[in-house]
């Protein structure tokens, strides 16, 4: 079902429910039917018909002040002084109360994904070296009790076997 919500004529309905109103409309039943059979009011049946609407009108909201808007300036500034190091939400949260902040963390967070954008990965740097140059070496138990299993792992940095690649 489509989530959007209109308010028509001082009532609450879908933009499935206005649709739904139309078609029944258009299929020949009077406005006391679709009312009952939508569940709905016949005044607000009757509102939709009269207004010759294809699209629902929707109500626009006030914008309220976030609890942020008087610390954007010294999070913007904070960031900017820490760069290139990266500060969580958690440690901005923490010296936001210490302001005053009285909002939550996960409210900074999302302010703080919509300020910085989504995080780019850091590229993996390979380590390359020449065939017997290099090997790593892993030493583990697998099971304990009175028989342990051990376990003895070596690989050369150059057949790349961690890949599935073997050479």
């Amino acid at each position: 079902m489509f989530s959007a919500w209109c308010l028509f004529g001082g009532t609450l309905i879908s933009k499935e429910e206005l649709m739904k109103i139309q078609i029944l409309y258009k299929q020949g039943l009077s406005q006391r039917a679709i009312a009952r059979q939508l569940g709905i009011s016949r005044n607000t049946v009757k509102q939709y018909l009269h207004s010759k609407m294809n699209e629902p009108v929707y109500k626009s909201r006030d914008q309220s002040p976030s609890l942020l808007d008087p610390f954007k300036s010294f999070l913007h500034s904070r960031i900017a002084q820490a760069k290139p190091v990266h500060l969580s939400g958690v440690v901005l949260f923490r010296e936001l109360k210490e302001l005053g902040y009285t909002g939550s963390l996960s409210l900074l967070r999302q302010y703080l994904y919509l300020y910085r954008g989504k995080p780019t990965p850091e590229p993996i740097v390979r380590f390359e070296t020449e065939a017997g140059k290099q090997m790593q070496v892993d030493w583990g138990q697998m099971r304990g009790g009175k028989s342990p299993l051990h376990a003895f792992i070596a690989v050369l940095g150059y057949s790349r076997a961690d890949d599935g690649d073997i050479h």
